[in-house]
């Protein structure tokens, strides 16, 4: 609040008390007094009038910049009538009982939306898990009569897989730490269930997988981290070019593992780097494939930020040489300890 927009809104009350002063000075002039006791009167007058207004608009400059203050440091700020002075000035309490029905509006809309999101992820989870049971039925069917058709079909559950695996990790991403399940795991042994995830869709596109030198220890939790290498597998032979092949390895820098998924396919345009892990995104290459959904990565991204993981991309389109994405695993002191 500023000092001229403070004077501005007391403008009516000014222009009273001048009118005041004027009729109170032509009735002491008429009633016979001289114009140095009127002029005396008239100064007292202001200067009483003037140390209102400055002590008031301190008061008020005050209280408003608090009030400010409090609401910058409130994540939900609909709900700053509960933690605000209930005022003492008669226009200011009808002002925070607005704010009080505003409060319970807004509140009672919140948990509307809260409601129907819950009830939605609940109903997308059970959905996921009722289709999940014809998937696994004509995959035994084709794995039972194995012939061109059915390996090109359990190819394609295997994509069905994935989408449905997609959906409901985004469905409960929001609340991943419901489900966390924190233990020592071996990058090895997550990495070959991941190839073994998309083994039909990897032969069927002719890609080769090299997975060695994995040697190492993390700690953190073993689903998701398979969820995220099958999105990067996926993802490698989607944008795959002639002669396929993607090298999964693992390496450590001090104390940290960097776990790299590396292809030699299209690469990715240097201007559509910055933005792949962002929602919907899906840049030249995915407009090219008219198939990409720009929700892999982008969950990516989001799992790994709720483990604690680092996650980043390189990528030569020029050179030829693919894309390469890291995710990187902090070991402290005590986990290396443990895990030597």
């Amino acid at each position: 609040m500023s000092t001229a927009q403070y004077l501005k809104n007391r403008l009516p009350f000014l222009l009273v008390n001048v009118l005041c002063m004027v009729l109170l000075s032509v009735f002491l002039l008429l009633s016979g007094n001289s114009a140095d006791s009127v002029f005396l009167i008239l100064s007292v007058w202001v200067l009483i009038l003037a140390a209102g207004l400055i002590l008031s608009c301190i008061y008020r400059k005050r209280e408003m910049d608090r009030l400010l203050a409090m609401t910058e440091q409130l994540s939900d700020r609909y709900l700053i009538a509960e933690v605000m002075k209930k005022p003492g000035r008669a226009e200011d309490q009808v002002y925070f009982r607005i704010l009080k029905m505003a409060e319970k509006s807004m509140l009672e809309q919140v948990n509307a939306v809260r409601r129907e999101q819950k009830e939605y992820r609940e109903y997308i989870e059970q959905w996921i898990h009722e289709v999940k049971t014809p998937i696994t039925a004509i995959r035994l069917q084709c794995e039972n009569q194995r012939s061109d058709f059915s390996r090109e079909l359990l190819a394609e559950l295997e994509k069905v897989s994935q989408y449905t695996e997609q959906a409901l990790y985004y469905a409960r991403s929001e609340h991943a730490e419901k489900d966390y399940s924190i233990r020592e795991i071996r990058l090895s042994d997550v990495v070959h269930q991941a190839i073994a995830d998309n083994k039909y869709l990897l032969m069927q596109n002719h890609v080769a997988v090299e997975a060695e030198q994995i040697e190492d220890t993390v700690y953190s939790d073993e689903k998701w981290i398979r969820f995220i290498l099958n999105q990067l597998i996926a993802n490698a032979v989607k944008y795959r070019t002639e002669h396929p092949c993607i090298q999964i390895f693992s390496e450590r820098r001090g104390d940290t593992v960097h776990l790299c998924v590396r292809d030699n396919g299209m690469g990715i345009p240097p201007e559509d780097l910055p933005r792949i892990f962002e929602k919907g995104f899906t840049g030249q290459n995915g407009r090219k494939r008219q198939n990409s959904t720009g929700l892999g990565l982008y969950l990516c991204r989001r799992l790994c930020g709720r483990l604690g993981i680092g996650i980043c991309a390189r990528s030569d389109e020029s050179g030829g040489q693919g894309t390469e994405i890291v995710l990187s695993f902090r070991v402290d002191h005590f986990m290396r300890q443990v895990s030597d």
